[in-house]
Parts: structure tokens; sequence; C-alpha cells
């Protein structure tokens, strides 16, 4: 390879092992041998005179030369596929491939199933849906869409409002039969609290009253943590304790009447003020008819209220009832 003959799949090789830092994820991306994806990166570099990448055991890093060859090859790439999307489709059906990424719960709950509704209507989309609870540069690593909580730092890209983020307290009703319902937060001090505990620590829970001007941390324990939400669900539907969990998580449990609600005279949080879902993606990729599609797609169905939100309205009343 030389620089008058460079590979555009050369470049789109480089552009997936900058963004995932990884020679085997390129690899899997593009269904190919891990040396051959080395090799290729090989070639560039030679035939670019400096090396892009520095490699390590378990990982690789760009290089100075590299961080900037890798902003310029990502822009380049975007635009040439903004491109071709538009002579390839100039009818209106949206298609080609949509790289969305989103939190491991939230994804696993909701975006599955948003996302299977949304190629059933639009049979030219393919996904790919990266899950990860660590915030990510969403144009750095190339994500059509991304979905954040909570507060978003200034930035270039667009951010649309989908939903705001409502918690609730619960438990399962063995636990409740065997343990009593907590009248208040501070009565969660007797009751076995199951913690999501995460990059930022073990969560706190905040409690605020309507007659309340702000909410109050209540430093709640228990004998499960995890920096997984769906191993502490689990371990609430058996029985264990006692979960604060957003609407979207345990809508269905609760309309099932697999977890009861509980203190709901208090608005409940895991960090001071609310917080809104967002949905992030940057100006030039809203333009494509595929993103804008399914940006348009999630603001119909989850508006006025998302359907996790009217779990009350479908909870089947217990068998005594």
């Amino acid at each position: 390879m030389s620089l008058d003959t460079l590979d555009l799949n050369a470049l789109r090789t480089f552009e997936r092992v900058a963004a995932t830092g990884s020679f085997t994820a390129a690899a899997h991306h593009f269904h190919r041998a891990v040396s051959s994806i080395s090799r290729q990166i090989g070639a560039l570099e030679s035939a670019l005179g400096q090396p892009l990448l520095y490699r390590h055991t378990r990982a690789v890093s760009l290089t100075e030369a590299g961080e900037r060859y890798y902003d310029e090859v990502r822009e380049i790439l975007e635009r040439l596929d903004l491109a071709t999307e538009a002579l390839a489709s100039p009818d209106t059906e949206p298609r080609g491939a949509l790289r969305i990424n989103a939190p491991v719960a939230f994804g696993q709950h909701q975006i599955v199933p948003l996302l299977n509704r949304f190629q059933r209507q639009h049979s030219g989309i393919t996904a790919e849906l990266q899950l990860s609870d660590r915030v990510v540069d969403p144009v750095r690593e190339g994500h059509d869409i991304t979905f954040r909580v909570g507060d978003l730092a200034d930035s270039s890209l667009v951010a649309r409002r989908l939903a705001p983020m409502n918690y609730v307290v619960a438990a399962a009703p063995d636990y409740l039969r065997a343990h009593g319902e907590p009248a208040s937060p501070e009565a969660l001090a007797e009751h076995n609290c199951l913690l999501y505990q995460g990059e930022m620590g073990r969560q706190r829970w905040y409690f605020q009253a309507s007659t309340q001007p702000a909410a109050t941390p209540f430093d709640v324990t228990g004998n499960f943590y995890s920096n997984d939400a769906g191993s502490l669900l689990r371990a609430a539907l058996m029985g264990q304790g006692v979960v604060l969990f957003p609407t979207w998580l345990v809508s269905d449990a609760l309309a099932r009447g697999e977890l009861t609600p509980l203190l709901e005279a208090w608005r409940s949080e895991v960090v001071p003020g609310r917080r809104d879902l967002h949905v992030l993606t940057t100006e030039r990729r809203l333009r494509t008819r595929k993103v804008r599609a399914f940006v348009d797609y999630l603001q119909t169905v989850l508006s006025p209220v998302p359907a996790w939100d009217r779990w009350r309205e479908a909870r089947e009343p217990p068998p005594n009832e």
C-alpha cells in the first residue's frame, strides 16, 4: 500500500480499531481474523510513514499522529456514508445500519423491544446495539444514537428529551409478608435494601415529601450489592429485599403484581434533583433518514407518557382483591 493507493477499507478498519481500542473488536465487527486487521493497520502505518497506534497487551491507543488522523478520517468516512446514502437511497424509506449505545439495563429492557418494532416497520434498517454503563463519547466512537440519563455536558451534540426518570421503591409480596411494609423512608433502616454499586460507588436513596423543599438522602443497607441492575431485580423478585429502581426497569413486575410499590407518598431518586432520559446524536447524522426516522419514532411512541410509566393502568390485582 502506498499513499497513492490508500485503501478505503483500510481507513474503515483503522476507524474501528481507534474507536474501540481493540483489534479484536474490529475483527468481530468486520467478521475477519485479528491477524488480518493487524496486517492492514501495519500496511497503513507503513504507507503513512509513522505509527498511528500504541500496541498494549490488552488494548491499543492512539499516538499523537493517530489522534489527528483519526479525527480527519472519521469525518471523511461519515461524509462519504451520508453522500452514498443520499445517492443510493433517493426514496424516503430509511435504510442502513443504526449504531446505538445505551446503558445496559435500559438497553436490555427497553431498547430491544423498541428496536424490534421499529425494524418491523422499516425492513431496510439493521441495528448494532452496544450496551455499556460507561459514559462514552458518541462522536469519537461513531454511534448514530446514544441514550443518556441525567445532566448533559455542553457539546455540539443534538439532545432530544424522551421522558422523565421516575423511580419506585418496591419489594415482592413474599418479602412484605415476612417483614412488613416500611411506613416511612426512616423505616428502611430496618429493612434489607438491595443496592446498585457502580463506577460512582454505592447508591444513596433520596426521598422528598410533598411538603419538603428538597430531597433528603438516606444511607440504607442490605446484604446484596451489585453493579448489575438485572441481578438486583431478580433478587427482589425472589423476595430478598427492597429495591429503588426506575419505572422503565420494574414496570412489568409492578403491573403483574410481582413487586409491590412502597412509600408512594414520597418522591424517590438516587441523586439530588430530577433527571430526564435523553437521546443524543450529531446534527449531521440527524439529517440522515435512518437516524431521523428512529428519533421521530422514539418521540412518537414515548409521548406524552411512555408505556413504562403507565404500569398502574395495567396492574393486575392480587388474587384476594
